[in-house]
């Protein structure tokens, strides 16, 4: 069967694939959901640490928990039925009812945590592996210093096109290189998530010099579309969305400013520290930039205002929980750690402390967050201007002359003297219309409200308290605003307003060990498919071990030596022979497919109907008619002929094409993209009408030429980046001619052509 056999026959015979993401989510449901309940409600006579393990059930390790005790098994995975853990947490069986009795009185768990059980072993009972804390955590290879090592010496010093060989082919050459047409094609998806057009296609295989490919590799870091492709990954990892995720999920219409400064940024290659640096503290650090760059700085913080919200506005009940999801972000996106965690209890592997989530719980929680609106308080507020406070305070002073001009008052004085003109000019014959009632001028004045972001400003500096259990109405000790213990522990000083300034420093120092390790991990993982540690947002003791350990601190130096430039980086690893080889079964690069956007952006552009100019907002309905409640929330979908990075994307739902080739899931933070392989995947193929339209737009394209063989090598050129083979020129002759039997239409023939081209293996799967 050739490369480019058709998609649906494999589809249509495949069983449904559950990637790993699932067991991901399952865990972080226990973690959230599941083990604050056991330690709460269990560990006191089902733990080692109780006196008498009673019935002979721990649920404090895996093992233990699906064990099971005297009774029997606990949990039987995927059936609460047969749990008789969830029998006696609903209180059937007075004999054998958990929690038991205390005092003659009932302590039943809520209905919301035996649902939360039930859901738990619907899901599989999912349990991590490392349950109980690992000792000596603090001595983990992630939390020491980056070491700079020694490069090492190759066997054979031609196998070596950079650093990165001589630490991965030490013993072994790599595997043979990839030829041109693979390798630009690999390129230019990497950087642009676009295919090569023929012209650049040609100019790189006429292009013998020994630096082609390294002029490529500029061309396409150059390209505006080079921060479309990464700033969607940066996108991916800080779950950005245009809603809000709370009960109504409320359109959050200044969003997509966030969204197209992270594209700027990585076009403009601003230095990774400094962009840590704005997404944490840009509104502290304005003043300070030049004037150009001021709302950038403020826009920025958009990686703080655009995490989820779940309050309707009616009061604060639901803050921790908006400041869990920005402490978790925040731990995953810099730091490659679950901080979150450590809500409820000290984390269970890694050395961090409940006081260290609520030191730096204390840090957000004196910053003004931008409210999206919820059912109870249906609009936004607290909005950022985009001008330094002097300007914003110019345009309020003419606003409010402007105000005052317009009272009826003034109105009146004004409609006197225009009379009085008018008869003066009257009197001297001059021809001239005059206004004698200015209402409005914003002419005299020159009114202009300052554009807004949806943005984070310094709130009211104050400590917090720890909240035990994760309960904001039970608190115990005030902790104070603090650095995480394991990078340094530092206190914000008495005069460092919120914290965040300090703690955007802290994260960017040279003495902390992973903001530099996660992102070069990141920078590798977006070209290799599969990081270095194969866990991204997970560097602590239950995230994966590094595979090339060396290797991995060689690139954080690398990247921290060329002033944390993200394009220096991909310029080391794409001159690599280990970036050239061929993608092979054993060894060599490894086979991806595209990911979603790639697909529909390819699909558009062959088409010859995508639009390659920047978006800015949506079409969101006008905000006075905004009456959403939890029972009538905000659903839309806005197709659009852009790339897909600027289409509107929902926090609750997802867009059906989205969810179904493995888009990047908003509620979370996604640090790599899976690829499923599901039966309704090939349907999406026979059925979906942008697939139908994309198909034959690019048909109409081909039969602009003047016979069928110049179009089917056009189809392939534009396509693959390469000519048929004979086999597949004779199956396209035979399937056209076919069509053009059946319906008389050569449109129709073309287009049904263009299905089976634009969905084969080949086109949709990058060597």
């Amino acid at each position: 069967m050739s490369r480019s056999t058709f998609w649906f026959p494999f589809f249509a015979c495949a069983a449904l694939a559950i990637s790993s993401a699932g067991a991901d989510d399952g865990v972080a449901f226990f973690e959230g959901k599941i083990r604050p309940l056991f330690a709460e409600h269990c560990a006191k006579c089902h733990s080692a640490d109780a006196p008498k393990v009673k019935g002979g059930l721990r649920l404090d390790s895996r093992e233990a928990i699906l064990g099971g005790g005297d009774s029997g098994v606990a949990i039987v995975p995927g059936d609460p039925e047969k749990s008789l853990l969830i029998q006696a947490v609903r209180y059937g069986d007075k004999d054998t009812r958990m929690p038991p009795q205390k005092d003659g009185v009932d302590r039943k768990l809520s209905d919301a945590q035996i649902a939360a059980l039930e859901e738990w072993v619907k899901m599989g009972a999912p349990v991590p592996a490392a349950f109980v804390k690992t000792e000596g955590a603090e001595k983990h290879w992630a939390f020491q210093p980056i070491a700079n090592p020694t490069v090492p010496e190759p066997a054979d010093q031609a196998w070596v096109k950079t650093s990165i060989d001589a630490f991965l082919f030490a013993q072994q050459p790599p595997a043979p290189p990839a030829d041109k047409r693979t390798l630009l094609r690999r390129a230019t998806y990497d950087l642009t998530g676009m295919p090569p057009t023929p012209e650049e296609c040609d100019a790189f295989l006429a292009d013998a010099s020994p630096d082609a490919f390294a002029k490529v590799v500029e061309r396409l870091l150059a390209a505006p579309a080079y921060g479309e492709k990464w700033g969607r990954k940066w996108l991916d990892v800080v779950h950005y969305a245009d809603s809000s995720g709370n009960d109504t999920d409320h359109p959050t219409p200044l969003a997509w400013r966030y969204r197209n400064y992270v594209i700027d940024a990585f076009n403009r290659d601003l230095p990774f520290d400094q962009f840590v640096r704005e997404q944490l503290a840009g509104d502290l650090l304005a003043a300070a930039q030049p004037r150009e760059r001021y709302a950038d700085c403020i826009t920025a913080t958009g990686y703080l205002a655009v995490g989820r919200r779940f309050g309707s506005g009616k009061d604060d009940r639901d803050v921790h929980l908006d400041l869990e999801d920005t402490i978790d972000t925040f731990g995953k996106s810099m730091l490659g750690l679950t901080i979150s965690c450590a809500r409820c209890h000290n984390h269970k592997y890694d050395p961090i402390s409940a006081r260290d989530y609520y030191g730096l719980y204390g840090i957000f929680a004196s910053t003004r967050f931008s409210f999206p609106g919820g059912e109870h308080h249906l609009h936004p507020r607290d909005l950022t201007p985009l001008l330094p406070p002097d300007e914003v305070a110019k345009l309020a002073a003419a606003k409010a002359a402007i105000d005052a001009a317009n009272a009826p008052e003034n109105r009146v004085k004004r409609k006197i003297r225009g009379t009085i003109e008018l008869l003066k000019m009257k009197f001297h014959d001059v021809k001239k219309q005059v206004i004698c009632d200015v209402p409005q001028p914003r002419e005299i004045f020159g009114e202009k409200k300052p554009e807004m972001a949806y943005a984070v400003t310094e709130g009211k500096p104050a400590n917090v308290h720890l909240q035990k259990r994760g309960e904001p109405k039970e608190l115990g000790d005030e902790v104070p605003r603090k650095n995480l213990d394991l990078l340094g522990g530092q206190l914000v000083s008495p005069d460092g307003g919120s914290g965040r300034a300090q703690l955007a420093e802290w994260l960017t120092a040279p003495q902390n060990p992973l903001t530099a390790r996660v992102m070069a991990n990141r920078i590798w993982l977006g070209h290799f498919g599969r990081g270095i540690v194969a866990t991204p947002n997970d560097f602590g003791t239950r995230g994966a071990p590094p595979s090339h350990p060396e290797l991995l601190d060689h690139l954080a130096s690398k990247f921290i030596e060329c002033g944390w430039s993200v394009k220096a980086m991909h310029r080391l690893i794409m001159l690599s022979a280990a970036y050239q080889q061929t993608s092979q079964a054993e060894g060599g690069f490894s086979r991806r497919r595209l990911d979603a956007e790639e697909i529909r952006d390819t699909y558009l552009a062959l088409a010859g109907e995508l639009d390659r100019t920047p978006n800015t907002g949506h079409p969101f309905p006008d905000e006075a008619l905004w009456a959403f409640s939890q029972h009538n929330p905000f659903k839309a979908f806005y197709d659009s002929p852009k790339r897909s990075v600027y289409l509107m994307t929902q926090r609750v739902q997802t867009e059906p094409f989205f969810a179904l080739f493995d888009g990047a899931d908003t509620k979370v933070s996604t640090p790599l993209r899976y690829a499923s392989t599901v039966p309704t995947q090939a349907l999406w193929f026979l059925n979906d009408s942008f697939f139908h339209a994309r198909a034959e737009s690019f048909a109409r394209r081909l039969l602009v030429l003047p016979d069928d063989p110049q179009r089917l090598a056009f189809a392939y050129r534009l396509c693959l980046q390469r000519a048929p083979t004979d086999a597949e020129a004779q199956t396209a002759a035979t399937l056209i001619a076919a069509y053009q039997r059946e319906s008389q239409s050569r449109l129709e023939s073309w287009s049904a052509y263009s299905r089976v081209l634009l969905g084969c293996n080949e086109m949709l799967h990058l060597d």
